[in-house]
């Protein structure tokens, strides 16, 4: 009698851990349609203005500000990047060009900020949160710091991603590939993006778009507070071995996890979207998601690498040459920051000191937010219309 009633427990038991990982893989799929709800909605309620701000871009510095804003607003640094190779098959200098790839990798670190709001009732959880979403912020910022004035002067990325270029675009269009349309996530979600849109349709002009917004930040904080408690149950074992297995091994398999899920899903927003609930959970530390976050900003220049597929004739190397730059930049910031100890060091300490004043002044979240993304892009904006 007793051994039957430990096997039911012990059925039950199994049966519910599987029906919890099915409620995960649910709530991501709604933080995926979230994230998506997001961009949707900052493109209505902009008017489309995010897209013209590619015409402000008259100098590089300029250009920096504008992938920045740009990134920030669309929510998705795969879709800029592959707007800037359409742009630079169209006449955009790479000089330009090339600052608008370094700032969309900045921008595109606002999700996972937005992410970690998702703890704000808990203290200790949201300091864990907002610095694992940050280091990823931090990262970002300090490799255009070193590299965009090295580029500047010496042309390193240019040089090397025209030589490569060469052979990649030649062969490419003697294939006759175009893998641009390739996108699986995109297609598993437009469903629920499309009956959303549908459904807020009674709301017209910008303020449908901020009502976008509003339910998708709604969704994102729901999500991301289940999935946290869910985690907590889940991540415990044979389960949390498994996970340790692909990322805490060390920085070389955390970056290989990170740059492989970017791949699958086309965006390094939502691969570190749904990393930061395990870094707020308890689930993994800075240490293991600081570089999956870098192998993240890795994957996702595979994006406009498909993007560059699209373009044949005369304007493919330059294609090519734009996208492969964005991979030589991830792939160089990697290489200079993670191997020097000082540099390393530097991205999750800034961001574990933000994390402290978050949990002290909860207003120092938003802030930050609008001052790193918006407000300090905008006002070199603003200066370089009226200088020059």
């Amino acid at each position: 009698m007793e051994f039957a009633q430990h096997k039911l427990l012990k059925n039950l038991t199994h049966y519910g851990n599987e029906i919890r990982w099915l409620a995960v893989v649910v709530l991501i799929y709604f933080l995926l349609v979230a994230v998506a709800l997001i961009g949707d909605g900052f493109k209505l309620s902009t008017g489309g203005a995010a897209e013209q701000l590619f015409g402000f871009a008259t100098n590089p510095l300029v250009g920096l500000m504008v992938g920045l804003v740009a990134t920030s607003a669309i929510q998705s640094s795969s879709t800029v990047t592959s707007i800037i190779v359409g742009l630079v098959a169209g006449g955009l200098p790479i000089s330009i060009a090339i600052p608008m790839i370094m700032g969309a990798n900045i921008g595109t670190s606002l999700t996972s900020t937005i992410v970690s709001l998702g703890h704000v009732r808990d203290g200790e959880e949201f300091k864990r949160a907002f610095s694992a979403a940050t280091v990823h912020d931090m990262f970002n910022v300090l490799a255009v710091l070193l590299l965009f004035p090295i580029e500047l002067i010496f042309h390193p990325l240019e040089n090397a991603s025209l030589w490569l270029a060469g052979f990649f675009a030649s062969d490419i269009a003697s294939a006759g590939l175009n893998l641009s349309n390739f996108n699986l996530i995109a297609t598993i979600i437009t469903p629920s993006v499309n009956a959303m849109l549908w459904m807020t349709g009674i709301v017209e002009g910008a303020w449908r778009g901020i009502l976008l917004i509003l339910i998708g930040i709604a969704m994102i904080l729901y999500v991301v507070h289940t999935v946290g408690k869910i985690l907590k149950k889940l991540m415990k074992g044979k389960a949390l071995e498994i996970l340790n297995s692909a990322v805490g091994r060390g920085p070389i398999s955390g970056m290989g996890a990170g740059g492989l899920m970017t791949v699958l899903v086309q965006s390094s927003s939502t691969t570190t979207a749904l990393i930061v609930p395990m870094a707020g959970s308890g689930v993994m530390t800075m240490k293991q998601i600081y570089p999956f976050t870098l192998g993240g900003n890795l994957g996702t220049t595979v994006t406009a690498l498909l993007a560059a597929t699209a373009i044949t004739g005369s304007t493919a190397i330059l294609a090519f040459q734009i996208a492969l730059l964005h991979m030589l930049f991830n792939l160089s910031a990697i290489l200079l920051i993670f191997s020097i100890p000082f540099l390393r060091n530097i991205p999750p300490a800034v961001a574990e000191q933000m994390a402290v004043k978050t949990q002290k002044s909860k207003w120092f979240v938003g802030a930050y937010i609008v001052t790193l993304f918006f407000l300090v892009p905008l006002s070199v904006l603003g200066i370089s219309e009226m200088l020059f």
